[in-house]
């Protein structure tokens, strides 16, 4: 139904306008019940702590406004704080966040200050760049550390909401996202993926029939459509009675039947038409929409019809102290004029009780469409001239956007290049990079329509991130504007945009005389192709340390010399040119005095350490990075540095302080609201607590973890934790799903030594918990003949152990075994070019050597012995236990029953408190085979086979196919017919989850489940 006039706010707007108010034309709600008990249901739920999303869709007039406001009513009818917030339409512009901004207020307003404070939780200058103007300070200037700018805001955006919903329902309307800027839909979607446990609905509505192919509300709809969490519903036309019903609401009589049907016929449903068409019976059916809603306008004094063009022009909403200002008109004409337009329902009192807006966006539209171009023009241009001379007549964040809009309609390209330079300076302060893009795309179209001693007189942006913008009193250059558009449309997620106006910047510049700024430009590039997969960046990175090899220290080759640090870090770990350009970037930034790039470039050398087999250094750089970020108030830097330090101890074998480490971090960044660092480091402390077999505890971390992991590289890594444990507990079909969202989750990053060891261990373990020993051989050796960087030995030494314990598992098995010596000739040689300085890796090492001896044949039981007693010291208890079961296999191989028996007996209780059902299951089928007690009662079955759930004659046929006997080989040795041997082993393999013999008998090998395997 149409929008009905919302009730006047305070005794401004009443004085204002002496009391008139607008009469709703339709006081009944006709058509809606099933909706609003939809609502009504929801709004139960979150009452109960399971927060709700809605989207509420529908063509223009047919009642989104009203059903919101009407459902808002019942809302706070039962106890709910609600608050209310639309977006502006201001065309391309965009105003940031303005729903957020107004739901904010009106939060703000009903809660008190001290309610916001407390869920802010003293972060209130980073709210001020979504309430400017209210009493917390507001940032100066640029934010120092943009890149996560925009995410701090979200975070605290959201844990503030979830604060003031945790005792409390509230309800958030946010509506008209078809007018909404980018930046708000971000901020939406983050806050529909990241609400958790608290009495919070979130209700947002669009108009459906605007959304065409091209808008850019369309992919956020598609992403909603992703989320479970998110319902839609979708606002159809009224029925033939239904109109009826608010034709009797309207008139307080029932309509005569063919009055009824004629308005059903002409409205074709749509709740403000029906109000429209029965407010003007006169209008033919021939008359277009736009004659029909500018009936009502007509009707109005000729002073009324010239304020109402006014306000068209204002946007979405018309201050009356503008209004005053724009139209000329005295207070008392003007008072007049509003007053009949709010009689006769064209306009109605805003609720903030200062301005006005028209009854439907529809009615606006048609008094825009009726002005005169030039009409136009002049309209925007005294607007501008008007806000210029007193921007204070509307809301602070939207001073500088609204200025820059008209005085660009008003074509005026002198006046609007400035006016948008200072929009999108503002943009970028509030962490709006997409408007931020958007305004300076702007720019760089009215460039060449404004005079040249006009551009003299304009100056940078005080900070384009790194970019040499020259002295303060130099003029703005093309180049410098280029070089903020880069940047923008970077941070905007528009990469494409921001490569191709690199290219535009390089082809202009002279690389012999502005070599800093080619070089910055180069850095820009190395960035992007990398981001976009379009190559590695390498050679755009070498082309910019090419430019500034010769040059003194300054902050563009301190931002070359650290990119180069970074790229050898992530993509040659451990080699010595890295270590020296980790070294050279930390001289540098230091030299030009940017402690920031200094900061992040000393990060990065400790990592260099570490992997240079220096470990203990580069923990000590480490911390001493952490130390001084924390002091200089750079948390992006501190944040960077604990996370690699929790990793450092971590592979330094030392899990517990590892641990501590990472609970410390994720405790920090939660004070700062940063939700996905708290993720990061709570996955780091995951990976600690396994190695130290805390399972039950490291599954409760990951939990909380996966709750506030927002971002796809952090949500990526936790789901390969949560796949290993599933593994060593024996969740085959788990794991593989875990591994699958791993992969999607890590995009393109996967090609990183990081990231692409790991996974490829992981996949090679699922493949031979499956029984698939050639998938896990093939992945293995995929991995190893891309080559190993020097550095990856964290990640090297797992996957290498995974490839040989797989040969051993299948070496009696002679289709598989026919490719064993190849497969470990490959294993020997890479694992001969890895480090195993530290304790832990040394014990990897030793562990590697005894499962190659395993997978040659040697039963010698020294190499098993040498790698338990490696893992003695070590708080390993999962692998010690692993060790001790070869090491007794291996015994007992030699006949040293006695000697194997307390090791068969410490892996079995270790493997049962940590809950490895897998190996536990192993130790068991030794110990029975082997006929050693396991001193004590066994819970499991003591026939392994059985444990498998096969039937005795399934175990003969396993046996059998174990020994790789033919269908018809196992009917004659067990006298039944070859269709019946076909479906034992069609069941076997079932029960054993595998699809092929081969796998089948992998799996019997690997489990030792006959005594002749």
């Amino acid at each position: 139904m149409a929008a009905p006039p919302a009730p006047v706010a305070g005794a401004e707007a009443h004085d204002i306008l002496g009391g008139v108010r607008a009469v709703r034309l339709s006081p009944v709600l006709a058509g809606r019940t099933e909706e609003l008990e939809t609502l009504d249901a929801a709004l139960a739920r979150a009452s109960a702590g399971e927060p709700q999303a809605f989207v509420v869709a529908g063509e223009a007039g047919v009642g989104k406004t009203r059903l919101v406001e009407e459902f808002l009513t019942a809302a706070r009818a039962a106890g709910a704080v609600t608050a209310a917030g639309g977006c502006v339409e201001l065309g391309a512009d965009g105003l940031p966040f303005a729903p957020f901004t107004t739901a904010l207020r009106a939060l703000q307003r009903e809660l008190g200050d001290e309610a916001i404070a407390a869920a802010v939780g003293g972060r209130e200058e980073e709210l001020s760049r979504l309430l400017p103007d209210s009493s917390y300070a507001p940032p100066a200037g640029a934010p120092p550390h943009e890149r996560d700018g925009r995410t701090r805001l979200f975070e605290l955006t959201a844990q503030s909401l979830e604060r003031l919903a945790a005792d409390r329902t509230v309800v958030l309307a946010l509506e008209d996202l078809h007018w909404s800027d980018r930046s708000t839909r971000e901020l939406l979607s983050f806050l529909f993926r990241t609400m958790q446990a608290t009495r919070l609905l979130v209700l947002a509505t669009y108009r459906s029939d605007d959304i065409h192919r091209r808008h850019p509300l369309r992919p956020f709809l598609a992403e909603l459509d992703r989320l479970r969490s998110v319902r839609r519903i979708e606002l159809a036309r009224l029925s033939r009675d239904e109109v009826a019903a608010q034709l009797t609401g309207i008139h307080g009589t029932v309509p005569a039947p063919t009055h009824a049907d004629d308005i059903f016929r002409r409205s074709e449903g749509n709740p403000f038409f029906v109000e429209e068409l029965s407010a003007n019976p006169d209008c033919s059916l021939s008359e277009s929409l736009r004659d029909l809603l500018l009936v009502r306008v007509e009707r109005l004094t000729e002073p009324a019809q010239r304020v109402v063009r006014v306000a068209a022009e204002a946007g979405s909403h018309a201050e009356h102290a503008l209004l005053a200002a724009v139209s000329g008109e005295g207070e008392d004409a003007l008072l007049e004029s509003l007053r009949e337009a709010v009689a006769h329902n064209v306009l109605v009192p805003d609720e903030d009780g200062e301005s006005y807006r028209f009854r439907h966006a529809l009615l606006r539209e048609a008094v825009r469409d009726d002005l005169l171009p030039g009409e136009r023009s002049r309209l925007n241009r005294r607007y501008a001239e008007v806000l210029q001379a007193d921007p204070t007549l509307v809301r602070a964040e939207q001073r500088l956007t609204r200025i820059a809009r008209h005085w660009h309609h008003g074509r005026d390209s002198t006046r609007a290049l400035p006016a948008v330079l200072a929009a999108a300076v503002e943009a970028r302060c509030r962490h709006a990079f997409a408007e931020q893009y958007e305004l300076l795309k702007r720019a760089m179209e009215l460039w060449d329509d404004v005079p040249r001693e006009i551009r003299a007189r304009l100056r940078p942006a005080d900070r384009i991130e790194d970019f040499e913008t020259g002295a303060a009193d130099t003029p703005l250059t093309e180049l410098d504007l280029l070089a903020e558009t880069v940047v923008a449309a970077r941070l905007a997620d528009e990469r494409e945009r921001a490569l191709a106006l690199t290219r535009r910047a390089l082809e202009a510049i002279d690389e012999d005389a502005e070599p800093l700024r080619a070089a910055w430009f180069w850095v820009q590039r190395h960035w992007l192709v990398e981001d976009l997969a379009r190559g590695d960046g390498r050679a755009e990175l070498d082309h910019a340390l090419l430019l500034v090899r010769d040059l003194p220290p300054s902050r563009v080759p301190a931002l070359v010399l650290t990119a180069a640090a970074s790229w050898e870090m992530l993509h040659r770990p451990g080699r010595p040119e890295g270590l020296a350009a980790a070294e050279l970037a930390v001289r540098t930034a230091a030299a030009a005095g940017e402690e920031n790039l200094e900061l992040n470039a000393q990060v990065t050398l400790g990592i260099h350490l570490e992997d240079s087999g220096r470990e203990e250094v580069g923990v000590g750089i480490l911390r001493e990075a952490r130390d001084r970020a924390r002091r200089s108030g750079d948390y992006t830097a501190a944040a960077r540095a604990e996370l690699n330090l929790a990793a450092a101890l971590e592979n330094l074998g030392r899990s517990r302080e590892a641990a501590e480490v990472a609970a410390d971090a994720a405790r920090a960044a939660a004070s700062r609201g940063r939700r996905d660092k708290v993720a990061f480091s709570l996955g780091n402390q995951v990976d600690s607590l396994v190695a130290m077999g805390r399972w039950d505890e490291a599954e409760r971390v990951a939990d909380r973890a996966e709750r506030d992991a927002v971002v796809a590289l952090t949500y990526g890594n936790l789901v390969q934790a949560r796949a290993r444990l599933a593994l060593f507990r024996g969740d085959v079909a788990r794991a593989e799903a875990l591994l699958a969202t791993a992969r999607d989750r890590l995009g393109p990053q996967q090609t990183q030594p990081q990231m692409a060891i790991p996974l490829s261990t992981l996949t090679a373990s699922v493949a031979a918990a499956r029984g698939d020993l050639t998938g896990a051989r093939e992945e293995a050796a995929r991995t190893v003949d891309a080559g190993l960087a020097p550095g990856v030995h964290r990640y090297a030494w797992l996957l290498l152990e995974v490839a040989a314990e797989a040969e051993g598992d299948g070496r009696r098995v002679p289709a598989f075994a026919r490719g064993t010596a190849a497969a470990l000739a490959r294993i020997r040689t890479a694992a001969a070019g890895l480090s195993c300085s530290a304790p832990v890796w040394a014990a990897h090492a030793l562990l590697l050597r005894a499962q190659l001896a395993r997978a040659a044949g040697d039963p010698d039981p020294a190499p098993w012995a040498a790698a338990a007693a490696a893992f003695e010291p070590l708080d390993r208890p999962y692998e010690l236990a692993r060790v001790r079961h070869r090491w007794a296999e291996a015994l007992l191989a030699t006949g040293d029953r006695e000697g194997a028996a307390p090791l068969l007996a410490d892996a079995h209780a270790a493997a049962g408190a940590l809950g490895a059902v897998p190996l536990r299951t192993a130790v068991t089928a030794l110990a029975s085979r082997a006929r050693v007690s396991l001193g004590g009662p066994d819970p499991a079955p003591a026939d392994p086979v059985r444990a498998l759930g096969l039937t005795s004659r399934e175990q003969e046929v396993l046996r059998l196919v174990t020994a790789g006997r033919s269908n018809r080989q196992i009917a004659e040795e067990l006298f039944i017919s070859p269709k019946t041997a076909s479906v034992h082993v069609s069941n076997l393999m079932a029960k054993l989850g595998v699809s092929a013999r081969g796998e089948a008998a992998a799996t019997a090998h690997r489990l030792r489940l006959f005594e002749d395997a």
